[in-house]
């Protein structure tokens, strides 16, 4: 059970707990596919072939398994390698991959992303923790943000505890008076109970609980929901 009491400093991801992230994610690849088709239209027709899309993302992730933690890189990579198999100059891959960052942060908010973000900053530092590769001041919402942490600055991503440990140091609180708030049963409950946190499922989608017998402090099925719990 949740201890309000205990919490000094909110860690909260971001992908599918404050916007909804594989529509960004989808769209900025269409966005991508276009330029290509500008700029090196093989490359285009073949990553615009969902199979090939599949097998180069396979190949790069066994090639930079140890920088797993770095979806930029990855992507970058991906990118790059799709231009030199089409025959394209791989100098692209630096502009083409521009061309999709800009559009991975043009996010759709859920409607209590922001009252929220607003009301829980009024009351805790809140230290955004992700291993995605969303920036909080390019998607506009970095003035709500104590401290953003991020798998490809740590080396490590969710669950591993030693990136729950640097958020807390950001927060300037010892793990046991955060609360980390996030949608991933395990990354981010199982991985904030490892590291000693509070946590809480945000369930938008009313799914069960896979991980019985660990339990998080709290299960809300939306932010609103959560800072009622908090902040009553």
């Amino acid at each position: 059970m949740l201890d309000p009491s205990r919490i000094k400093a909110i860690t909260l991801d971001l992908d599918d707990t404050l916007w909804p992230v594989w529509p960004t994610i989808e769209r900025a690849e269409q966005v991508l596919l276009d330029w290509l088709r500008e700029q090196a239209p093989a490359t285009a027709a073949f990553l615009g072939d969902a199979g090939n899309r599949r097998a180069v993302r396979a190949e790069v992730e066994q090639q930079w398994a140890h920088m797993a933690h770095d979806l930029s890189l990855l992507r970058r990579e991906s990118i790059r390698l799709g231009l030199r198999r089409a025959g394209d100059d791989p100098a692209l891959a630096e502009p083409a991959f521009e061309v999709f960052f800009e559009q991975r942060h043009r996010v759709t908010l859920y409607e209590d992303a922001l009252p929220a973000l607003e009301a829980l900053a009024a009351r805790y530092p809140v230290v955004a923790l992700s291993n995605g590769n969303a920036d909080v001041h390019r998607v506009g919402i970095g003035k709500h943000f104590h401290a953003h942490v991020t798998a490809r600055e740590v080396g490590v991503g969710k669950p591993d505890p030693r990136i729950f440990g640097v958020a807390a140091r950001q927060a300037g609180v010892a793990p046991e008076a955060v609360l980390h708030v996030g949608d991933d049963a395990a990354l981010d409950v199982l991985g904030g109970l490892g590291a000693g946190m509070q946590t809480a499922w945000v369930n938008r989608a009313g799914h069960d609980w896979p991980h019985t017998p660990h339990q998080p402090h709290l299960v809300v099925s939306d932010l609103h929901v959560l800072c009622e719990s908090l902040l009553r």
